[in-house]
């Protein structure tokens, strides 16, 4: 599955590595058009799942992510973003 990946990356981390995250480790398999789609509309999406992403992402970019505007965030997107360009 191949997902654009126009969003610049910090450390070769592109944004079909994370949606393979995604998956792995929340269990969430997405379509390439639900990455960006908003929260509501991923089914049985919750803050569980959130958490277990910051988590995961973290280790991933090798730094800290700022939980307050991953809380402001409205997709996975979003998430992804805040993540690679800080």
């Amino acid at each position: 599955m191949s997902v654009d990946s126009t969003v610049p990356t910090t450390g070769g981390f592109t944004l079909d590595d994370y949606v393979r995250l995604v998956d792995e480790e929340i269990g969430i398999p997405l379509a390439a058009g639900q990455v960006a789609a908003d929260f509501d509309e991923l089914p049985d999406w919750d803050s569980l799942y959130l958490l277990k992403l910051v988590t995961a992402l973290e280790a991933a970019v090798g730094r800290k992510i700022a939980v307050g505007k991953v809380l402001e965030a409205r997709s996975l997107k979003e998430i992804y973003e805040l993540a690679v360009l800080g």
